[in-house]
């Protein structure tokens, strides 16, 4: 079960991180002024709160927290979802603002991953962003909605593509779901009129429902682990049971044979099979499953809900109605192909200065620097600086590097902490501040301030850049 030890492993970085000891935490910054403004009565008006305090405060403020309060019976949430790469502040900052506030915690945190296209982290900037609505418009949205849940297991990172998209509408939606009621349809019609009757199903299929009720005993504990694609998995492998049972009967043979009663018993027990995975398929498919129901003669309720799932009931007699094929087949995809967006390249402004020959660097000049990969293990503030961290960076080569960088203003020293970083490895070492530097961190910094530059995903310490 990849997605559970997914969220273990999630669980795990999280302890480990609070086991090292908790710091203070700066929730200001005076590098930019864009934040939220401290109060009048402190007299700094020099320090702003940024946007990742603020953002995580909108989760109780939305609810009238601090005014009408009116919602608040909302909070705490059953199940906080959350990017991985948000982990953090989701399950140690804001618990402890929660805490400090006496609200209650949310009961469960867990962090998804990213859709990737061809492999790649889905960016504005790289122009393979896609549209969800664009991709419900074509497909349909529950279709979507079950590729999206069934695709990928949850934490995961998965790759969106059409071809994915249609290969599971065709095959799991189209062949499996829709023509098994596109088949009691038909053997309804032929065999009794489209009325159907499940008094003898326990006598002749004691087998199949056996083997049912085994797949169905636990399957709702997926959804509780937040294993949808394990949960929808289980209600295929049931949709098999059905379809297979159809195809060894051989209802129509019966039929031929006289044995009535079988072949009526087989279009019953599949009747009630598809209606139990209804049920249970509802809240990702409302609207595909209300049809279905329809068709088999019930309505998908509560009550229903206790009968076929829970009691393991069945549907009593009734008569099916005729519907149009639910999932029409899908032969070229639907969506036109987009190409990465052309980078914007701001004009250049006429300047006196002409570019010198020696700023120009060959490849094999550039290969000369070693970019590596590096986590670092250890931060900490360098006294008597106001702008220097010292930090122990793990570079796969059996010892830490101690790296001295001027990122203070920046980063805290506990938001750096078992994060990636990409460093000068080769650079030569020097004595900052009477500590010696054997390296330097890559980051891009404007107008608003410094990032330091990262791997999209984690890589193994010491993996070569370039």
């Amino acid at each position: 079960m990849k997605n559970v030890s997914f969220q273990k492993a999630k669980k795990n970085e999280v302890i480990s991180f609070v086991k090292q000891g908790l710091r203070d935490l700066s929730i200001t910054r005076t590098s930019f002024d864009w934040g939220v403004k401290l109060p009048s009565s402190m007299n700094d008006d020099k320090h702003v709160m940024y946007v990742w305090l603020d953002a995580l405060l909108n989760y109780t403020t939305a609810l009238g927290y601090g005014t009408d309060e009116k919602n608040m019976e909302f909070w705490p949430a059953t199940m906080h979802l959350v990017g991985k790469d948000i982990l953090r502040f989701h399950a140690i900052y804001w618990p402890a603002f929660l805490m400090s506030l006496g609200l209650a915690l949310p009961k469960h945190v867990a962090a998804h991953g990213w859709w990737t296209r061809n492999g790649e982290k889905m960016s504005k900037s790289k122009g393979n962003v896609v549209n969800p609505k664009e991709v419900a418009d074509a497909y349909g949205l529950e279709n979507f909605r079950y590729f999206m849940l069934r695709e990928v297991p949850f934490g995961q990172d998965g790759d969106f593509s059409q071809k994915a998209l249609m290969d599971r509408i065709n095959s799991d939606l189209g062949n499996e779901l829709g023509n098994l009621l596109n088949r009691i349809i038909g053997m309804s019609g032929k065999y009794s009129n489209g009325v159907v009757n499940s008094k003898d199903v326990n006598t002749f299929h004691e087998s199949e429902l056996g083997a049912v009720d085994e797949i169905l005993k636990n399957v709702e504990n997926n959804l509780l682990e937040l294993q949808t694609n394990r949960y929808l998995e289980d209600l295929w492998k049931v949709l098999s049971i059905a379809n297979q049972a159809i195809t060894v009967h051989e209802p129509w043979v019966k039929i031929k044979e006289g044995k009535v009663e079988q072949a009526l018993a087989l279009v019953a027990l599949v009747s009630n099979i598809l209606a139990r995975v209804s049920v249970l398929l509802h809240p990702i498919m409302p609207k595909t499953t209300a049809t279905i129901a329809k068709a088999l003669g019930f309505e998908i309720t509560t009550a229903n809900y206790d009968k076929l799932v829970v009691r393991k009931s069945f549907l009593e007699e009734f008569t099916i109605e005729k519907v149009p094929p639910l999932f029409p087949r899908i032969e070229e995809e639907l969506m036109a192909k987009s190409e990465p967006a052309p980078l914007e390249v701001a004009p250049v402004k006429n300047s006196k200065k002409e570019v010198k020959a020696e700023s120009i660097i060959t490849i094999e000049q550039f290969f000369e620097t070693s970019l590596k990969i590096g986590t670092i293990v250890e931060a900490s503030i360098l006294e008597g600086s106001d702008r220097l961290l010292k930090l122990s960076v793990d570079l796969g080569e059996g010892k830490l590097r101690q790296i001295v960088a001027g990122i203070r203003e920046y980063y805290s020293p506990e938001t750096l902490v078992n994060t990636q970083v990409c460093v000068v490895a080769n650079l030569k070492p020097a004595t900052i501040k009477g500590l010696l530097s054997e390296g330097m961190l890559l980051a891009a910094k404007d107008k608003e301030g410094l990032c330091l530059i990262r791997p999209e995903s984690p890589r193994k310490n010491g993996a070569s850049i370039g």
